[in-house]
């Protein structure tokens, strides 16, 4: 099996996986499922954000199962159970995000478009939130619609350390660092509890944690400096006016009110000037809305029935 199985956060039943191949040759890991609900509405591929892995999204696969849609779940190229690009594989490395564009098309061509039914739908969160957008052009024709949690429109520090830290990346991929951790980087791929900034939840943090012991090759350290070029670079041309008017895939995107890692108010701004992009803030939650507490999970999930078609009761 291609998944990892423990006691505490079960392979799903009736779990298809393998690996796909990239246009540049990078084997994506990827699983899927029928659903288990009635009537069938269709399919989500969920496009996860930087170091997550399938196994963590288990939870979201049978609640969306259960709303009557096949499932697609893959990993970014250099995390999880995909092809990892570096010998150091903890370092979270790529040189653009047209490489993560291309994981995304390969899943869609070769697993969710070719043999699942339509209509076509994306759940992404945070990194994931940015791949759907930075690969929108080749998207138009073949999503209806997207969800993006938290998507990563801009990082949540201010826009002088955004310029300094940008400005610092490019100096030292010039000087050919880019594949090093970026500074106070590290490989460590667990994190306490206490002071997290990724959600309120005890229980579903641990098990994210405990994943993470029993499987520690699906873990991610810190990005190196070309990531973070790559994603600067890739947000940068969000806030272009002509990325605005392109934009094709009528999508949701919904903040998180405590979010520490991403700027929500950047995502909100973006939406403003988008007009294939609503916007709508779970105050309260922190930036992993759907490992969140159940109060939060619960306003993401009215959002989504209402605004993909035909997933409500």
């Amino acid at each position: 099996m291609l998944l990892v199985d423990t006691d505490f956060n079960r392979v799903p039943e009736g779990t298809e996986s393998g690996f796909v191949q990239t246009e540049d040759n990078v084997k994506i890991r990827w699983a899927r499922w029928a659903p288990t609900g009635a009537p069938l509405k269709g399919t989500v591929t969920i496009v996860q954000g930087r170091t997550e892995f399938i196994e963590k999204y288990f939870e979201v696969v049978e609640e969306l199962r259960a709303r009557g849609f096949y499932v697609v779940a893959f990993d970014l190229r250099g995390q999880g159970g995909s092809e990892r690009l570096l010998k150091n594989k903890r370092r979270g490395h790529v040189e653009s995000f047209d490489e993560f564009a291309l994981d995304l098309h390969a899943v869609l061509d070769n697993v969710s478009l070719s043999d699942c039914p339509g209509p076509h739908f994306l759940l992404g969160h945070s990194t994931g939130g940015a791949v759907v957008m930075h690969a929108n052009r080749r998207l138009k024709t073949k999503i209806d619609r997207a969800v993006l949690t938290a998507p990563l429109v801009g990082l949540a520090m201010s826009g002088r350390i955004r310029k300094f830290a940008g400005a610092l990346a490019k100096s030292l991929v010039w000087v050919g660092m880019g594949n090093a951790f970026v500074p106070g980087g590290n490989d460590k791929i667990l994190v306490d509890y206490d002071g997290n900034t990724l959600t309120s939840d005890p229980d579903r943090f641990k098990r994210m944690n405990d994943i993470l012991e029993a499987a520690p090759q699906l873990g991610l350290g810190s990005p190196t400096v070309s990531w973070f070029r790559a994603m600067g670079m890739a947000t940068e041309r969000f806030k272009e006016p002509e990325f605005q008017i392109e934009f094709g895939v009528p999508s949701l995107v919904i903040g998180a009110g405590r979010d520490e890692i991403v700027s929500t108010d950047d995502a909100e701004e973006l939406c403003r000037s988008c007009p294939g992009m609503s916007f709508l803030e779970i105050r309260g939650s922190r930036h992993e809305i759907l490992m969140e507490r159940d109060p939060y999970r619960e306003q993401f999930w009215a959002a989504f029935d209402a605004f993909i078609p035909g997933s409500a009761d």
